[in-house]
């Protein structure tokens, strides 16, 4: 008789409710490491207040039974900053489970002086995930002397400061570097840490694309942590990698080695990783630094030279130089440098090709092919898929527990198409998904509770989010469910932008985002802004 009256029951009154969602019976993974347990979720005003057994009623019930349960992902190297402002939905990001995106790591899309108006037109349009963001020391060198080369004066170094502690005080959590890109990789090792003890003042990061992640990968972490430790800013380094074929196996350990004996004596450096063996750039990367050493401008005068372009070429075949790194020489060659998208129709039929075999095909030097593309591509920034890495030095910093997981990507502005950035790369798509579909199911580098924490509790941690990545009382209701058996990344080098699956239910601040696996418009995500009291 009892079950009878239980099936027959009414649906609860969502005016008497206890809850506003209960999520009932799923395995709870609490995003500190722990094993899962069974139990219900109750969720109220944006919070979760109950984990056990849940009596009462919420307005939602979600049957959550052989499923897990699990915070939302962080995403700590996001490239959305600008596509939000477009397309608040981030739909690929949340169809990965992310539920915030730390951007920045070319800056903010604005100056430092307009980020408070940035992150309210933000706020006022509405946007689906949480939001943070760091100022880049590129904005402020540029701010304060252009976008050439060369040694800041005094004065200008004053204005580099102002311009970071502006924006520290806006609500960025720190600055960045990126500093294979010219004009970043203009700035001097004592440039950047002067920078850096401004967003120290405020507890602040300095989070940095290394000078080189290639043959010199062990030099640029150590710059990396000199940078930390001289300044007193925590040290995020943005996808870590050994990106050169003859030091694989032998360059991640390392790096990892430099940054453990840093960490020991006190320094608070860690790092995130995506993992894919290609990463993507701009083809831009395969001329010398030199060639931008007077602005963009006379940069792309100077790939028109024919005379300088003989000049160039030798340069790329002797390998990388000071201030530059060869990322033609760190994948083997042009064989390995995979043209991704040339924003023109001319050179859209090679797409997908190499830069060898597009060049044997035109009856072109590889190199001069990459520069007519990226000349023909302008005023977009023509990209291509670089093959540096290896699979065993990811599984080698997937050990690590200082490691957390960054896209590299940006949401897109219409779900199915590239990401914001043009680049057909498939971590915009399958980042996440297949950090516990590759390495934890397929192959078991990690496991499934340490998976989540490095999406999860560990980046909250690092970041200062207190009220985010775990799933306890009180904490911020930002939470995916899966299906394991059916969780998959599915995007690959041939479909990157292949939605995952096994993913169907997203909230984000207590208010489901994603159900059945859709998006369902709700846009409840929130600017995150770092405090600054020194």
């Amino acid at each position: 008789m009892s079950l009878l009256l239980i099936a027959n029951a009414p649906s609860p009154d969502p005016s008497v409710s206890d809850y506003d969602i209960v999520i009932r019976g799923g395995r709870v993974l609490d995003g500190a490491g722990n094993p899962w347990v069974r139990a219900d979720v109750a969720v109220k005003d944006g919070r979760v207040v109950r984990i056990g057994q849940v009596g009462g009623h919420g307005a939602k019930e979600i049957d959550a039974k052989g499923r897990y349960v699990s915070p939302g992902f962080i995403d700590m190297m996001d490239q959305s900053g600008g596509v939000l402002l477009k397309n608040g939905a981030a739909e690929n990001k949340l169809k990965m489970g992310v539920t915030t995106v730390i951007a920045g790591e070319g800056g903010t899309p604005v100056e430092a002086s307009q980020i408070p108006t940035y992150f309210t037109q933000l706020e006022k349009q509405g946007i689906s995930v949480n939001f943070g963001s760091y100022y880049s020391t590129t904005q402020a060198r540029v701010k304060a002397m252009g976008d050439g080369a060369g040694n800041p004066t005094d004065a200008q170094m004053d204005i580099m400061r102002k311009e970071v502690r502006t924006a520290m005080e806006a609500g960025v959590f720190g600055v960045t570097s990126a500093l294979i890109y010219p004009p970043s990789s203009f700035a001097t090792t004592a440039d950047l840490i002067s920078m850096a003890k401004v967003s120290a003042q405020c507890g602040g990061f300095y989070a940095t694309h290394m000078r080189d992640e290639s043959a010199d990968l062990v030099k640029a972490v150590n710059e990396a942590i000199e940078i930390g430790e001289k300044s007193g800013a925590k040290v995020e380094i943005f996808h870590l990698k050994a990106a050169f074929a003859p030091g694989w196996g032998a360059l991640m350990p390392q790096a990892i080695a430099a940054i453990n004996a840093a960490r020991a004596r006190g320094v608070d450096v860690a790092a995130a990783l995506y993992p894919y063996t290609a990463g993507g750039t701009g083809l831009e990367i395969i001329a010398p630094s030199w060639v931008w050493a007077d602005g963009v401008q006379k940069g792309i005068e100077r790939l028109r030279d024919p005379k300088l372009r003989e000049r160039m070429k030798k340069e790329v075949a002797a390998g990388s130089m000071p201030g530059w790194s060869n990322l033609v020489q760190a994948s083997g060659g042009f064989g390995n440098v995979i043209l991704a998208n040339s924003f023109s129709k001319k050179y859209a039929p090679y797409h997908g090709q190499s830069l060898e075999k597009i060049g044997a095909a035109l009856k072109r030097d590889p190199a001069d092919v990459a520069w007519d593309i990226l000349l023909e591509g302008l005023p977009n920034r023509s990209v291509a898929l670089y093959f540096m890495m290896n699979e065993g030095d990811i599984e080698t910093a997937l050990h690590q527990p200082w490691v957390s997981i960054g896209s590299d990507a940006a949401a897109s502005e219409k779900l199915g198409q590239m990401d914001a950035l043009g680049l057909p790369h498939p971590r915009a798509y399958g980042t996440f998904p297949r950090v516990i579909a590759e390495y934890s199911k397929r192959r078991p580098v990690i496991s499934l509770e340490d998976a989540v924490r490095k999406m999860t509790g560990w980046p909250a941690q690092r970041m200062g989010l207190t009220d985010r990545g775990l799933i306890r009382d009180g904490m911020r209701a930002d939470i995916v469910i899966f299906d394991l058996d059916k969780l998959d990344d599915v995007a690959s080098w041939d479909k990157p932008t292949a939605l995952p699956t096994g993913i169907d239910t997203v909230l984000v601040n207590g208010v489901v985002t994603v159900e059945g696996g859709q998006h369902n418009g709700a846009k409840a995500g929130v600017i995150l802004r770092h405090g600054c009291n020194g």
